[in-house]
C-alpha cells in the first residue's frame, strides 16, 4: 500500500472521528470456553487457540501460553503500525522484523514466594530494519511506533481494570 493510499482510506475515518468523537469509541471483545484438562479455547476471529499452563507451571507445552499471546500481540501491533507509519512517512523498508522478550519469575505465578510479582518484570521489544532511512527518519518511525501502537500504549500505560462474576444462570 502505498502512502496516499493509506491516507485516502483513512481520511473519511479521521473526518468522521472529528465531527463525532464519540463513534471512535469501540470496544472490542475476546471470548473463551474451558477447554481438556487446564486449557481455555480462545476464538481469535480467525482461528480457535487453546490456551493452557507454560511448562514452567506443569503444562506439556502443546497449548499456546498466554504470556506468549501478549508478547505475540504486542509484535504484531507494532508491526502493523511499524507498517502503517513507514508508508504513511513515505520510508522503504525493504524488510523489517519484531521481536519481544519478556522476563517472568514463575515463583510467583505459583504461589512459591509472595514477594515476587506475578507477570513480566520487563518486557523488550527489538525491531530489525532494513532500509536506507536516515537516523533521523528512523527516530521518527520508532517514535511515532511506539506513540500510535495500541498494544504497547496498553502495556505503558496501564488502563483500570476489572473482573466481574456471574453465574451461567444469571
Amino acid at each position: 500500500m502505498k502512502a496516499e493510499e493509506l491516507r485516502s482510506v483513512q481520511r473519511p475515518l479521521k473526518e468522521r472521528y472529528r465531527e463525532a468523537p464519540d463513534a471512535a469509541l469501540i470496544t472490542l471483545r475476546a471470548q473463551g470456553r474451558l477447554g481438556e484438562g487446564v486449557s481455555c479455547k480462545i476464538e481469535t476471529g480467525k482461528a480457535l487457540v487453546e490456551a493452557g499452563l507454560h511448562p514452567a507451571t506443569g503444562g506439556s507445552g502443546q497449548s499456546a501460553c498466554s504470556g506468549d499471546m501478549l508478547l505475540e500481540a504486542l509484535v504484531a501491533c507494532a508491526g502493523v503500525t511499524l507498517n502503517a507509519v513507514a508508508t504513511s512517512l513515505g520510508i522503504e523498508l525493504r524488510d523489517a522484523s519484531l521481536q519481544a522478550e519478556g522476563d517472568l519469575n514463575f515463583r510467583g505465578t505459583l504461589g512459591v514466594a509472595k514477594e515476587v510479582p506475578v507477570g513480566f518484570q520487563s518486557i523488550r521489544l527489538q525491531v530489525t530494519l532494513d532500509t536506507d532511512a536516515s537516523e533521523e527518519q528512523l527516530d521518527t518511525l520508532l517514535r511515532l511506533t511506539e506513540r500510535y501502537c495500541v498494544v504497547y500504549q496498553t502495556l505503558a500505560h496501564p488502563p483500570a481494570l476489572s473482573v466481574a462474576r456471574k453465574r451461567a444462570t444469571d
